[in-house]
C-alpha cells in the first residue's frame, strides 16, 4: 500500500504525481534541484519537496529513486534523456522500477500491472517519473489518469 508519493517536480509526469497525491491526500515529497528549478521556472511552494545542494537533475533523480522503494516510469514509446537516467539510476541502487509503455497498452491493463507490481514488490513509497510536459503534452493527463485508475 503507498503510503507516500515523491518525484523530481518537474512538468509532465512528476508534477501529475504530486497532484494526484494532494487530491488523495496521500502525503508526498521528493528531491528537487537547488533553487527548485523546473522547465517552467521555480516550482510552486504547494509541493512539499526538499531542495538539493546542486542543481543537477541528474543528482536529484538519483536521490529520489534512492529515497523511495520503488520506481514508476510512464511514457509514450522508449525511455529517453531523464526517463532513461531514472531507469539507470534504478537499476545502479538494485532498486524496483516499473515501466509503463501507454503505445503498448491500455488505461486498464497499465492500471492492473501498477497494482500488482506495487502488492507484489512492496511499495510503500513510490516514486514517479516520465517525461516533461514540454517533450510529451499527453503525458501530465495519462500519468494522473493511470494513477486514478490504478487507485480505483
Amino acid at each position: 500500500m503507498i503510503r507516500k508519493i515523491i518525484s523530481g517536480g518537474q512538468t509532465g509526469a512528476d508534477r501529475a504525481a504530486l497532484n494526484f497525491a494532494i487530491k488523495q491526500n496521500i502525503p508526498h515529497g521528493g528531491w528537487v534541484p537547488k533553487g527548485r528549478i523546473a522547465e517552467d521556472g521555480r516550482i510552486p511552494d504547494i509541493y512539499q519537496l526538499q531542495e538539493m545542494p546542486t542543481d543537477s537533475y541528474p543528482e536529484r533523480t538519483e536521490q529520489n529513486v534512492i529515497d523511495s522503494d520503488g520506481t514508476l516510469i510512464i511514457s509514450h514509446g522508449m525511455l529517453t534523456g531523464g526517463s532513461a537516467n531514472t531507469a539507470e539510476m534504478a537499476r545502479k541502487h538494485a532498486r524496483p522500477w516499473l515501466h509503463l509503455d501507454m503505445e503498448k497498452t491500455t488505461m486498464d491493463k497499465a492500471a492492473q500491472r501498477l497494482r500488482e507490481w506495487i502488492a507484489d514488490k512492496n511499495i510503500s513509497v513510490l516514486n514517479v517519473a516520465g517525461p516533461r510536459q514540454s517533450g510529451d503534452p499527453a503525458i501530465y493527463d495519462v500519468t494522473t489518469k493511470v494513477l486514478e485508475t490504478a487507485a480505483a
